[in-house]
C-alpha cells in the first residue's frame, strides 16, 4: 500500500517538472495563443477532477444522511473556496495573467510568479492527499485505480502548468538550469500538502467528505480566479474552449475507466 501512496503523490509532481523541462525545447517563451490552449486544457482537467473525483466521492460517502446527503459536500466547497480566497488575499503574488498583482510588496515578478504557481499548487496536492487518505482508510467508494486516475489526471494538468511558469522566466532573462529548478520548485509543495493532508486525515476520517469537498472548492478558486481570465483574455478565441473541453473529458475518461 506505501508504493501506492508514494506514487500519487509523487506523479503530479513528475507532472510539473516534465513540464519545467520544457525550457530546454522551446524558444524563450511561449506565444499567447499556445499559452492559451495549455491554460483552456488545464481548466478542464481541474474542473472534471473537483467533480468526479472529489465531489461525488463526497456524496457518495454521505448518503447516510438521506435528504441532506448535498450537506457536507456544500459545507466543504465553500470552506475550500473561502479558504483559498483569504490565502490569495494575505500571500503577495502576480495572477497569471502578469497583469494583476496581489498585496504590494518589494518582492521581484519572478518571485510573484513563483508564488502563485506554488499557491495553485496547494489545493491540488491536498485533493490528491485527501483522495489517498480516503483508500489508504478503507472508505467506501475510493478505490486505488480512482486515487492513482486523479495522481494522473492532476499531472496532466500540472505539464502545461509547469511549462507556464518556467517560461515567463526564461523570457526575463534568467538562466534555463536555474529555470527549470524554479518550475521543479513550484511542484515541491504539492507531495508536501498531499502528505500533511494524509496524515490530517488519520486524525479526522470521519469527516473525509468534508475533506474532499474543501479540496475540490480550493481547485475550482484556482479556476474561476486565474484559469479562466486568462483562457479568455485578448482577441476571441474558441480554441481554449476546446481544449477546457477535450481536458474534462479526459480527466472524466481516467476517473470512471481507471475506478
Amino acid at each position: 500500500m506505501v508504493h501506492y501512496v508514494i506514487a500519487g503523490l509523487l506523479i503530479p509532481f513528475i507532472g510539473t517538472s516534465a513540464g519545467a523541462a520544457l525550457v530546454f525545447l522551446l524558444k524563450n517563451n511561449l506565444s499567447a495563443s499556445s499559452q492559451k490552449i495549455l491554460t483552456g486544457f488545464a481548466a478542464g482537467v481541474m474542473v472534471a477532477a473537483s467533480f468526479w473525483s472529489l465531489l461525488s466521492p463526497s456524496i457518495e460517502q454521505s448518503q447516510s444522511l438521506g435528504k441532506l446527503a448535498f450537506f457536507p459536500a456544500a459545507i466543504g466547497f465553500l470552506i475550500g473556496m473561502l479558504f483559498l480566497l483569504c490565502l490569495d488575499m494575505v500571500t503577495p503574488h502576480m495572477h497569471m495573467d502578469n497583469c494583476e498583482e496581489g498585496p504590494k510588496t518589494g518582492l521581484s515578478k519572478t518571485i510573484k510568479l513563483l508564488l502563485a504557481v506554488t499557491l495553485h499548487n496547494i489545493p491540488e496536492g491536498m485533493a490528491v492527499g485527501v483522495v489517498l487518505a480516503g483508500w489508504w482508510y478503507q472508505t467506501n467508494h475510493i478505490s486505488a485505480a480512482a486515487a492513482i486516475a486523479l495522481s494522473l489526471g492532476i499531472a496532466i494538468q500540472n505539464f502545461p502548468e509547469g511549462a507556464i511558469v518556467s517560461m515567463p522566466l526564461r523570457s526575463q532573462g534568467m538562466s534555463k538550469t536555474k529555470t527549470f529548478f524554479a518550475g521543479v520548485l513550484s511542484g515541491v509543495v504539492e507531495p508536501i500538502a498531499g502528505l500533511l493532508t494524509i496524515l490530517a486525515a488519520g486524525l479526522v476520517i470521519p469527516i473525509l467528505p468534508y475533506l474532499l469537498s474543501f479540496a475540490a472548492g480550493a481547485m475550482i478558486y484556482v479556476v474561476v480566479e486565474e484559469l479562466i481570465p486568462e483562457m479568455s483574455e485578448g482577441e476571441h478565441s474558441n480554441t481554449s474552449t476546446i481544449m477546457f473541453a477535450l481536458g474534462f473529458v479526459l480527466m472524466m475518461i481516467l476517473d470512471v475507466a481507471l475506478s
